[in-house]
């Protein structure tokens, strides 16, 4: 099974235009919203008996704490140990779905989320990790479905991979509805894969680790 992106080459920096935050001007702070465009998706050579795919975004890269977090004066360590935050949690995509264009399900930051709920291909989307992350801020608390890009500690010192990844499942459906996160994706479909493709893109907001460059 082969995957592939218009967007970005494999294991390249992620463009500013599918990232939830890019840098600032120094005099307007750290960060400043993006477009958060979804990239382009596309897979080919799924196996025989494919009767639907799941998509997921994860980037294994997120602190495991957060005292250090966006602090002015501090950074994160390189070496803390870290955890999965999934971007985008996508199910039952028909088999004879093979791509996702760019901006498809998202095309900007929206403040208390998207719904959950029928892709544009026929999948269903659940939620991202960023439901967790507001659920504390009033003005931006709320679910967040379907697909929102990066945006790491910008005072963290090492670099973030997101892991797109498409599943080839031998199952139609998944039988997963509402509010569902990439956690319960994982588990509801174990034994089910007959095969995945990844492609990875890098992303940082720490000037230091991006080695000063543009996002573009």
């Amino acid at each position: 099974m082969k995957l592939r992106s218009e967007s970005f080459p494999n294991h390249a920096s992620i463009p500013g235009e599918f990232a939830f935050c890019v840098p600032a001007d120094p005099e307007d702070g750290h960060v400043a919203m993006a477009p958060n465009r979804n990239p382009h998706l596309a897979w080919s050579d799924a196996p025989e008996g494919s009767a639907s795919f799941v998509l997921l975004c994860h980037d294994p890269d997120v602190p495991s704490e957060g005292k250090d977090v966006n602090q002015d004066g501090r950074s994160v360590p390189a070496d803390l140990p870290r955890v999965d935050f999934f971007h985008w949690v996508v199910v039952d995509l028909p088999p004879g779905v093979q791509k996702i264009g760019a901006g498809e399900h998202s095309g900007e930051v929206t403040a208390r989320g998207k719904a959950p709920g029928v892709t544009p291909q026929g999948g269903v989307q659940g939620i991202n990790d960023y439901t967790n992350w507001f659920a504390g801020d009033p003005e931006m608390r709320g679910d967040y479905g379907g697909y929102d890009g990066p945006c790491p500690p910008w005072n963290d010192t090492l670099l973030h991979h997101y892991h797109f990844t498409v599943h080839a499942l031998d199952i139609p459906t998944l039988g997963l509805s509402g509010s569902f996160t990439g956690a319960d994706v994982r588990r509801a479909m174990h034994g089910h894969v007959l095969a995945q493709a990844t492609w990875v893109g890098t992303y940082s907001l720490n000037p230091e680790v991006r080695g000063g460059l543009p996002l573009v």
